[in-house]
């Protein structure tokens, strides 16, 4: 199976963004410093595994 390394970034980002939202809603409220931390884990999760090459 061959999975594009676009499509391999974006499942990880949005697995890494839905458990970094999971445990800021732990609370029943997002503060700003968890959104924060969301779109980090959104954006660095993304960039490194886009940059990962696939195995061949």
């Amino acid at each position: 199976m061959k999975v594009s390394k676009y499509a391999k970034a974006v499942a990880g980002a949005l697995a890494a963004g839905a458990t970094a939202l999971g445990v800021a809603l732990a609370d029943n409220s997002v503060t700003t410093q968890e959104g924060l931390t969301v779109a980090a884990a959104v954006l660095a999760t993304f960039g490194l595994t886009w940059a990962v090459p696939n195995k061949q």
